[in-house]
């Protein structure tokens, strides 16, 4: 495994909705650099300097890992789980009056 592989990819939803995997920190810092400087705040700054520092071997993937997702997650980036999606279209199939 190289050294910028997340051990578990982050999943976000990027443009109009679509999951996307961000698997390595080298991933993650260019999901960042890209974010709108408007928009920019302490878990954006906090989670592009965990990904520099990781890009240089300073800290561990896996910690610029959890600081990437909980930037994603303080913005609403973070993508459903998968099982949650099937279990609730698995509920909604069996009884059509959940929603």
């Amino acid at each position: 495994m190289k050294p910028d592989m997340f051990r578990q990819p982050v999943t976000i939803l990027v443009g109009l909705g679509f999951p996307a995997e961000v698997r390595t920190v080298m991933d993650a810092y260019r999901h960042l650099a890209e974010w709108p400087a408007s928009l920019r705040d302490t878990a954006h700054s906090v989670a592009l300097k965990s990904c520099s520092a990781a890009l240089r071997g300073d800290i561990e993937a896996e910690t610029a890992r959890g600081l990437f997702a909980a930037f994603a997650a303080k913005h609403d980036l973070l993508a459903p789980e998968t099982d949650v999606i099937v279990a609730s279209r698995r509920r909604h199939d069996k009884d059509p009056h959940v929603r």
